[in-house]
């Protein structure tokens, strides 16, 4: 499945992000937009799972509703914190503070790395093999 594979490999790159220097501009404003392309690639690896599954919120558009149907769907996934994610993805065009930008790099090392991780890992154990064949 290319969808999972562009999610692994991006987020194997967005792990090392703690390794960099935080006080760095540059690399805050980087480890922001790597998660914003990994929000991108798990909300749409959702949806292709969810119409697989046979869900008609797939034909929606909305990382909004395809995040509320994922938690309907898999008991592992946390709605509240994948719309937390989609919120902090929303504002992020609007962080010209420095210190709001280093805050949500904090979330994004403690919180959303580890649940992006979660997801990936999950997925795999729920489908298997048969992953490649979606």
């Amino acid at each position: 499945m290319k969808k999972l594979e562009n999610y692994v490999s991006h987020l194997r790159v967005l792990q090392q992000a703690n390794q960099e220097d935080l006080d760095n501009e540059f690399i805050i404003s980087g480890i922001i937009d790597k998660f914003s392309i990994q929000f991108e690639l798990g909300w749409k690896l959702l949806k292709q799972l969810l119409a697989y599954e046979g869900s008609a919120a797939s034909a929606t558009g909305s990382p909004r509703g395809i995040i509320k149907e994922a938690y309907a769907v898999y008991p592992f996934f946390d709605g509240e914190l994948w719309l937390a994610m989609l919120r902090d993805r929303n504002s992020m065009a609007y962080i010209y503070d420095g210190e709001a930008a280093k805050a949500l790099v904090k979330r994004i090392l403690e919180e959303y790395i580890p649940q992006f991780v979660r997801l990936e890992n999950e997925l795999k154990q729920q489908y298997g093999d048969s992953l490649g064949q979606i």
